[in-house]
Parts: C-alpha cells; structure tokens; sequence
C-alpha cells in the first residue's frame, strides 16, 4: 500500500462529504513535524472559502468526520490551521505484515535502464590507498542502489595501465630494483612496483636540485633531469611496441593485478566488465584524427594537437603530445566512445574525486562537439571528496598515503582488541574471533565511509569508526546479532513470528509503531539514494529510527549481592549531577575502583563521565556477565532518559535489559533489570 496515497484518497472524499466535489483543487497534506502528535498533516487554509469556517473550526469538522467514518484514523488533534491525523496500531500493524511478506522489500521493478557504473580505476604503478577505498565502497554501494531502484547495472573498472607514471616505476625497477620480484621480497605486487615508484620520484628531485645548482631553472631542470628524459623515451618505445619494454610492462602489470585482487577481495567488491587504457587510447587517436578532419581540433607547430574551448568560458586543451603520444583526455575519449557503443548504455556514471571536476566537464564538451551529444550529455561525473587525515593530505609519489591494505589489516586487529576487551569474543575459537574481527572491522570501515556525503571531505578516524555506540557499523552489526538472537531464543521457546490480528496490533507500542513508519519509508530512501547517488542517505534511516526522549523521566532498578567499590559517589542520589550518575555507571560496569575517582566535595569528577561517553574507561565487567552484583539499592531513583541510554551503551548492558514499560502515562517510563549480556 502507497500510505501516502490512502491519506490522500481518504482525505479527499472526506473534505467532498463534507464541502462538496473539489473540481481538481490540489490537498495540501504533509507528514506530520516530529514535535507534534500524529502521522499526516492536513494544511485547511485552502479549504475556508468552502467550509466558510475558521481554521481551528474546519480541522476540527474533518478530524470528527474521518474518526467516524475512516476506521484506520485512531485520532486527531487541531494546530491552528493544521490537522493532525494519527493512523491506529491496526494499520500499522497491517503495513508490517505487508513488509515482512515482501522478499523484494524497497526494491523497484525494472526500468528497462542499462547504466553503467565506473569506479577504483586504479593505476598499475601504486597500490590501492584510502582514497581508493572510499572509491570502491561508494561505487559498488551505488551499483547495488542503481539495482534496487530497477535498473540493469554494469559495474566497471577501468585500468590505467600505460603511461608515464607507469614507465617510471618500470625503470626505477630496471635501475635499481637488481631483479626483485614478489616472491623474492615477500611483498605483495602491487606494493612492489609502488615502491619503485616511490624511488623515481626520490632520484628525479635528487637530479632536479643538481641541475638547479648547476645554473637552470627549475622548470628547465624538471624537463632535463636525465631520470625522466629516459622515463619519456620508454613511453615511447612502449607505444612504438618495443619488445624488450612491452615485456618488462606485462611482467610488473601482472604484479600488480595479483595484488589488486586481494585487495577488492577484502574489500568485497567486483566488476562485470574491466577495461584497459592500453586498450582504448588508440581508439581516442583515431578520434582525435576524426576531430582534426571535422576541423574541431587543430595542430600547433610542435606536432601537439589541442581544441580551443575559450567560446565555452573553458580553455585550451591538449588532445595529443607533439611526439604523438596521448594524454589521460585521450584515452578517456576512446573509452567513452567503445562503452556506449558496445553496451548502448543509458547512461555512464564515472566514480572520481572532485579534484578531475574540470577533466570531466572538458570530456562532454568535446564529445559533443565531435557529433556524440546524443549519448554524451548521458555521462555523469559522480564528484566526491577527498578522505584526509588528521596529518593531512596523502601523496603517493612521497610514499605518505595510507596504503589499502594496511589499513584493512589494521581495522581487523583494532575490532579484534576492542571486540575482546568488551567481552564480544568470549567463548570463540581462534578461526571464529577471527572472522568476527574481519566482520566488525570491515564493516566499521564502509559503514564510517558510506555514512559521509559524498560530496563532502571527510576525515577518516578508524578508532572512532569501530565504537560499538553510536552511529557506526558495529552498532548495527551488533545491534543485528541481538535480533537474531531474540528470534533464536523465540524459536527455541515455540514463540512464532505469526500475526495475532487486532490483539497483536493493540499491543503496538509507539516505538515500535514509529519504526514501522520508518520501515515504510525505506523504498522512498532508497529512490532518494539512486536519484542521488550517494548511499548517505540510506544510511541516514539508522539515525531518525525512534529512540526515547532525552526529556523523559528514566526508572532504573538495582539489585544484587555485592557493593560497588565506587557506591560513595552517588549515594546521595538525587541531588547528585547526571555526570555524577554516569560516571558511578561506568564504575559499576567496569568494577574499577580507578573509574571513577572523588573529588574532595564527593561527586565524581568529569574524568570518568567523559571516558565513559566516549566509551574508553576500563572494561573489567567479565566476571559479572551473567549477573551484575550491584549493592545494597533497591530503591528506584528517577534519573533522565538520555543519562540511561548512555550508561547502557557505556557498559555493554543488554538491550533486552530495557523493557517498556513499567509505568504507562504520556510520560515514557523505562527500566532496567539486573541482567547483563
């Protein structure tokens, strides 16, 4: 069922019961703003002229009408002008048994679109690094979106695989590699070559100073460091197809795709279809020829041939060097061109940092000016910023990136260390702690990644992205396994997931009412996230899900047989500050007399609320993981909502330590059993 769809139909025929036909007179109607009660808002201002009543009067005529006559409107309220309408827990119930029969839930029917989706592209004379990660996880997850919203997706990567970045890592190696090879260093391939390209870089500065102390300028001693004048005269040699140059770049490309593999392998992504720009840059000649033909391009005296695109506020750009090699627009025309005519796509998306905005912009200009507007204007640049650290910028010429599979390794063996000091790895084999490592890392990783605007820069922090709290992919993850657990254990009980009419619907909470709003709502984001092109969004749902209100009042209960070594600190709770209360719940949880020190007034200072917020105060709770052995307080003690969660979450108490609801008014009231997970 469209919701939106029966509001507006159930609207309609309510207001013309009551005022007459509407003659194509549009409802203005709106989900209801958070703040208020009810799900969807009718706006009756347009309405007065018919019901000649005031606002108040006119939404109150329509909210009585459709409670006696619609029976999913469980109620209403009047905002001014505004009526507020609330749908019953029989509706809702119906729309989450609509769900959860749906195998294909928030997917699309197919469009008939065929999109392709280019996105790593990597070079072959470096490995993969943090952007290129970013890169990967963005492109695969939008291929994936594409797919939900309907259409037909080709993932593809494109492969830069020859050019001058390429011929210097290739004779850094031929200088000063001494025959080194993978299996001899033990080092993957692809970190092979990228380490001598590294050593290029570190021999042609090194030629550059000298030949600036030598009496040339910089920019002269640049074009005649003796380093790059034979690194440009292999690209030509390999362009010319020089058997002794065509060898040594198979031999290191196959490096280098050997070690990719492992990489999108770790990654968890692929590709249908790859390309080569050794494969389509003597395609992008042949188009560069067709567009001096056509009079679009034009020679200067060097030999080089360029297109001048001042007329369009752009400038002039080169197509094709004087010695007639090509240059990245090249090869990027011949791919272009080969794409839509193999594949006649619908449209081509490229995955590229914001930093090629321009490369992009001149590539569709001069398609079209080559005769190609009809498939041309269907490319789409999907610009997204760069990942920076808190060092700053990565260049991988100095060696300074992050390297990819580093990085991989390290937020497996961060999760393993923080999965176990949390107790998450008890009672795990060897091979099972390390597949939930891999699990919890790599899935923290996309998650802190994907969650970003594309379009924005972000800061990459794997320790932040690993936090079991909050809004990151261990949370879900863990989150997940609690529900798989609870169906487990209801299974096990003979506790079945079948609806139980309109007595399981009258036992809707309105939490779990809101949720199903939001899972409503999920093929709506997901449209939201194609037509946008950015997974963020679908990432967004998990921070809007419904959660208790920070204003409400919180009852926790504690029992036990034992003291806290920290009970002095909130003994004379209430009166207590709420950092008080957290920092004494760290304290409780970890059973650290150190969590949490006294000032000389008696509260708990702000050291110990802080680490626990940012959930970094010792984890020693292991011994009390069937029961907590909390001291002499039976009594119940009112402390705020938001105090509670973050305590909960601070100390890894089980979710299904929370139960609703133990006083039931307009107030929420929550609780909190003596049960640890």
């Amino acid at each position: 069922m469209n919701i939106e769809t029966f509001i507006s139909d159930a609207v309609r025929r309510s207001v013309e019961a009551l005022y007459g036909e509407l003659s194509g007179e549009q409802l203005q109607i709106q989900k209801t703003r958070r703040e208020f009660e009810g799900d969807y808002t009718l706006v009756t201002f347009p309405l007065l002229r018919r019901s000649r009543k005031s606002p108040e009067a006119t939404a109150t005529e329509i909210g009585e009408y459709m409670t006696a006559h619609v029976p999913e409107i469980a109620s209403f309220n009047v905002i001014k002008g505004f009526l507020n309408l609330s749908l019953d827990g029989a509706f809702w119930a119906a729309r989450f048994e609509e769900i959860a029969a749906d195998d294909h839930f928030g997917q699309a029917a197919p469009t008939g679109r065929t999109v392709m989706i280019e996105y790593s592209s990597p070079n072959t004379n470096k490995p993969l690094h943090l952007g290129h990660i970013r890169n990967n996880l963005l492109g695969y997850s939008v291929a994936q979106i594409l797919a939900a919203n309907g259409h037909t997706v080709i993932k593809a990567n494109l492969v830069n695989d020859r050019g001058i970045h390429i011929c210097k890592s290739m004779l850094a190696w031929k200088l000063y590699g001494g025959g080194e090879t993978p299996a001899s260093s033990g080092m993957k391939g692809d970190h092979l070559v990228g380490k001598y390209y590294v050593e290029f870089d570190k021999h042609y500065k090194e030629q550059v100073r000298e030949l600036v102390a030598a009496g040339q300028s910089e920019d002269e001693a640049k074009r005649n460091a003796p380093i790059m004048r034979e690194a440009q005269e292999m690209l030509r040699r390999w362009e010319a197809k020089d058997p002794e140059v065509y060898s040594l770049w198979e031999t290191m490309n196959g490096w280098v795709y050997e070690g990719f593999d492992v990489t999108y392998k770790a990654l968890g992504v692929d590709f249908d279809k790859v390309y080569y720009e050794s494969q389509t840059y003597l395609l992008g000649k042949s188009l560069v020829e067709e567009g001096l033909a056509k009079g679009v391009f034009y020679r200067r005296p060097d030999n080089s041939v360029w297109i001048d695109l001042t007329g369009d506020g752009l400038d002039e750009k080169l197509l094709l060097r004087g010695d007639g090699t090509s240059v990245y627009m090249t090869q990027d025309l011949g791919t272009a061109y080969r794409r839509f005519e193999d594949n006649r796509l619908d449209d081509m998306i490229y995955v590229v940092g914001n930093e090629q905005n321009y490369h992009f912009q001149v590539l569709k200009l001069v398609l079209k000016k080559l005769g190609y507007a009809e498939w041309s204007d269907h490319i789409t640049h999907l610009s997204y910023g760069m990942v920076e650290l808190p060092e700053g910028k990565m260049k991988s010429r100095e060696g300074t990136v992050v390297d990819a599979d580093d990085l991989i390794a390290a937020m497996v063996q961060t999760a393993r260390e923080m999965s176990a000091e949390l107790g998450k790895l008890d009672g795990c084999t060897e091979e099972e702690a390390d597949a939930v490592s891999a699990m919890v890392g790599l899935g923290a990783l996309k998650y802190f990644i994907l969650k970003v605007d594309p379009r924005k820069t972000m800061l990459f922090d794997p320790r932040e992205s690993i936090d079991f709290n909050g809004n990151t992919g261990p949370f879900i993850q863990y989150t997940h396994a609690r529900i798989r657990s609870v169906l487990r254990k209801a299974a096990e009980a003979g506790i079945g997931l079948e609806g139980d009419g309109d007595g399981a619907a009258a036992n809707y909470l309105p939490e779990e009412i809101a949720l199903v709003k939001s899972l409503t709502e999920y093929p709506a984001v997901v449209k939201a996230a194609g037509d946008s092109f950015a997974p963020s969004i679908v990432g967004a749902m998990f921070t809007s899900w419904p959660r208790p209100s920070t204003a409400t009042t919180t009852i926790i209960r504690f029992s036990g047989r034992r003291t806290p070594p920290c009970a002095g600190c909130v003994c004379g709770w209430p009166g207590r500050s709420p950092a008080s209360f957290a920092a004494a719940c760290a304290c409780w949880a970890s059973m650290s007399p150190n969590a949490c020190d006294r000032t000389a007034s008696g509260d708990a200072n702000e050291r110990p609320c802080r680490a626990m917020r940012q959930g970094r105060f010792s984890s020693g709770c292991g011994p009390f993981r069937g029961r907590l052995a909390f001291g002499p307080f039976r009594s119940v003690l009112p402390v705020p909502a938001g105090v509670l969660q973050a305590c909960l979450r601070a100390s890894s108490f089980s979710r299904s330590a929370i139960e609703h609801p133990v006083a039931s008014s307009s107030t929420s009231r929550w609780y909190m059993r003596s049960e640890a997970s």
